[in-house]
């Protein structure tokens, strides 16, 4: 199964009509998961998600979401020599 197939499969049962950004998701994981450590790429994903339902669930509150959360990952990443 792809995470293409996986996504729209979970959309489906969660009754989500959502087309997800994989691409946006994996690098915002990505991120926080070498910023901060890997358990933050889960706990980041839910809560940045959480943040954008709340705040009405629109492709806008997502990126703004995203933004926070990646800005907040790259200030604590660590110096690359």
């Amino acid at each position: 199964m792809t995470l293409q197939d996986w996504s729209d499969l979970l959309c489906d049962e969660l009754g989500l009509e959502l087309d997800v950004d994989i691409s946006q998701v994996l690098d915002l994981a990505r991120d926080s998961a070498h910023a901060v450590a890997r358990p933050a790429a889960p706990l980041t994903a839910f809560l940045v998600g959480y943040a954008a339902g709340c705040r009405g669930g629109s492709i806008e509150d997502v990126n703004d979401c995203v933004d926070v959360a990646t800005v907040l990952a790259k200030e604590r990443a660590p110096e690359e020599d």
